[in-house]
C-alpha cells in the first residue's frame, strides 16, 4: 500500500516516514509540508492513504481532506491531539476515514494505516470510541431541536443494515461485528458498503457518529 505523509513539522514528518518505511508492505509515496502540497501530491501520486495533520499551513487539514476525499483521490487518516474538537468534527464531516492520536506508538501508526487501507476506517477502537463519546457528549449538551429530522436514508436501511450500523456506533471492527451478529466478515463488508451508500456517507466513522446521534442500536 502507498502512503502520502502530510505534516508541516519536519521532525514529526520524518518520524512518521521512518516508521512507515520500516513496515512490511507499506511504501511512502511522498511527503507534503502543507495542505496545498498534500492535495497536489495526492492527485499526482495516487496513494492509497494520506496521513494528514489536521493543522496545516496554506491549506488546513480539514479543507485538504475535503478536496482529497471529494475527488476520490485517497482515503484520509487524520492526525489529531483531540485538543480542538471543532477541527476533528470538521475532518469527520469532510470525509476522513479515521483519526490517529499524534502521540501514538509505531505499532499503532502502522496498524491504523493498514486498517484504513483495507477500507475499514474504524481504527484503534479506543480512539474511535473516544471520538464517538465526545461527539455524543456534545450532542447531549445541545438543546433538542423538534424540527430536526433524521436523514432520509436511515428509513431505507434493512433490519440487518440497521444492526450493522448500531455496531459501527459502538466502534466495532468488521471482525467484531461478524462475531456479534453471527455472519461472515465478507457479508459485514457488503452491509457496510450498502448502508454508507444509502446514507450518502463517505466513511464508517461518519456512520458511527450518525448511529450515536440517532440512537441506532443493534437490537
Amino acid at each position: 500500500m502507498r502512503v502520502l505523509v502530510a505534516e508541516d513539522q519536519q521532525a514529526v514528518r520524518a518520524g512518521l516516514v521512518l516508521i512507515l518505511r520500516h513496515a512490511s508492505g507499506i511504501t511512502v509515496a511522498g511527503e507534503a509540508g502543507d495542505g496545498e502540497e498534500a492535495v497536489r501530491l495526492a492527485a499526482e501520486l495516487a496513494p492509497d492513504v494520506v496521513l494528514m495533520d489536521i493543522q496545516m499551513p496554506r491549506l488546513d487539514g480539514v479543507t485538504a481532506t475535503r478536496r482529497i476525499t471529494g475527488e476520490g483521490l485517497a482515503d484520509v487518516l487524520v492526525l489529531t491531539t483531540f485538543d480542538l474538537d471543532e477541527y476533528v468534527f470538521g475532518a469527520l464531516r469532510a470525509g476522513a476515514a479515521g483519526f490517529l492520536l499524534k502521540d501514538s506508538d509505531a505499532a499503532t501508526v502502522v496498524e491504523a494505516v493498514r486498517t484504513v487501507a483495507r477500507g475499514e476506517g474504524m481504527i484503534a477502537p479506543a480512539v474511535t470510541r473516544r471520538l464517538i463519546s465526545e461527539f455524543a457528549g456534545l450532542r447531549t449538551a445541545r438543546e433538542p431541536d423538534p424540527a430536526r429530522t433524521p436523514p432520509p436514508g436511515l428509513a431505507e436501511l434493512t433490519r440487518r443494515e440497521r444492526q450493522v450500523l448500531g455496531c459501527l456506533g459502538e466502534g466495532l471492527s468488521n471482525a467484531e461485528i461478524a462475531e456479534r451478529l453471527v455472519m461472515a466478515e465478507a457479508t459485514v463488508k457488503t452491509h457496510v458498503s450498502r448502508l454508507l451508500a444509502k446514507l450518502e456517507l463517505r466513511s464508517r466513522t461518519q456512520a458511527a457518529v450518525l448511529a450515536q446521534e440517532w440512537g441506532v442500536e443493534t437490537g
